[in-house]
């Protein structure tokens, strides 16, 4: 059966979340004395890139843009005081689709927006299961310097014509990917496998294991979040890691790339 033809529509950037001002100008602005005066400006950026599903060319589901923005408003939380600016991605389809990997040219898209934008600051593409898969595929552009991958769909390999999922363009990158161990949406272990091999040309790549949590990682959500927000300060804006990104960041495998994210992780990064 061909393949329906993808929409005449656009994939766009949600409003940026913050720093307040236009978002189109690269200078933030911040209320001071009752008005608005020229503020720090933006000097680095994480795009939010959803979830959706293996195929289908109709409009996105509102839903998995409305599930990441919690994450979005955690790291512009965070990041404020160092001048981030966060973006959710609005895809112009739910569907990887095959081949056409409609969500990894919109992410790609994305990252060519913001420095048209905002000028050249480095950008942290975060992503959440197929939005995941995007963030990898889209890191090749000059202007990312980390991905983070939350329950990744990585399919197994021969599910999808072509070779396997493709790592060249993560070297130069920091790169982590976290997973639930009991996820029965997308394989644990293929994402473990995939982190093998990215390990073997990127050494700046982890991932951690969030043990008896599934997909949503609803029972370590603060945990994960606090994950999140370390990795995303530690790479955009050259804080220090927590130890344990460090040390799985410096682990040769499988310790660093199944290093367990322990209860209570980030307590400080929560207020």
């Amino acid at each position: 059966m061909a393949q329906q033809a993808l929409p005449e529509r656009d994939a766009r950037l949600g409003k940026p979340l913050g720093l307040s001002g236009d978002e189109g100008a690269r200078t933030a602005l911040r209320w001071k004395g009752g008005g608005r005066v020229p503020g720090r400006a933006v000097s680095g950026v994480a795009l939010l890139l959803p979830g959706g599903e293996a195929s289908g060319v109709r409009r996105p589901s509102p839903v998995p843009a409305l599930a990441v923005r919690p994450l979005a408003a955690k790291l512009a939380k965070v990041g404020r005081p160092e001048g981030l600016a966060a973006h959710v991605v609005h895809y112009r389809c739910r569907g990887w689709n095959g081949a056409a990997a409609h969500p990894a040219e919109d992410a790609a898209w994305a990252v060519a927006e913001v420095v048209r934008r905002y000028g050249d600051v480095p950008v942290c593409l975060v992503g959440t299961g197929m939005g995941a898969r995007a963030a990898l595929h889209a890191a090749g552009h000059p202007a990312v310097n980390s991905v983070l991958g939350i329950a990744p769909w990585l399919p197994e390999p021969g599910d999808e014509p072509g070779d396997l999922e493709p790592v060249k363009q993560l070297v130069g990158r920091h790169v982590l990917l976290v997973h639930g161990t009991n996820d029965e949406r997308t394989d644990p272990d293929l994402s473990y496998r995939f982190a093998e091999r990215a390990k073997k040309i990127n050494r700046d790549t982890c991932r951690f294991e969030v043990h008896s949590d599934g997909h949503s990682l609803f029972q370590h959500r603060a945990e994960v979040h606090a994950l999140a927000a370390d990795f995303m300060l530690g790479s955009l804006f050259a804080r220090d890691f927590a130890r344990p990104v460090k040390d799985a960041l410096a682990a040769p495998p499988p310790l660093g790339l199944r290093m367990p994210l322990a209860s209570g992780f980030g307590k400080s990064l929560r207020h």
